[in-house]
């Protein structure tokens, strides 16, 4: 039987390859759950680069359990706000408002 990779774990490999494109790769994903709303695939992604960081110095960092962020990470995860803000700043990341850019119509 074979063993296929998942989108995930290419990610991954490409990160940890290119680690100067997690920034934009964050911003990407924020900006993508912006539009989709899509939870499950922020998350996902979010585990992605976790993993690429180290899940054990996040949790330390965040005081959170490795378990603790693996659970807050996972499809099924649900997170508190502050899970998920103390899980960005373990990153090296922190969440800030962005207005959004609305169409206007002159009358």
């Amino acid at each position: 039987m074979r063993n296929y990779r998942t989108i995930s774990d290419i990610e991954e490999e490409y990160l940890r390859n290119h680690p100067e494109e997690v920034d934009d790769y964050i911003n990407i994903l924020f900006d993508e759950y912006a539009e989709s709303n899509d939870t499950a695939s922020l998350l996902s992604s979010l585990r992605v680069v976790s993993r690429v960081k180290g899940v054990s110095r996040i949790a330390e960092i965040s005081g959170l359990s490795r378990k603790g962020v693996q659970n807050a990470l996972s499809n099924n995860g649900s997170p508190q706000f502050s899970t998920v803000n103390a899980i960005m700043h373990a990153m090296g990341y922190r969440l800030t408002p962005q207005k959004i850019q609305t169409a206007t119509t002159h009358q």
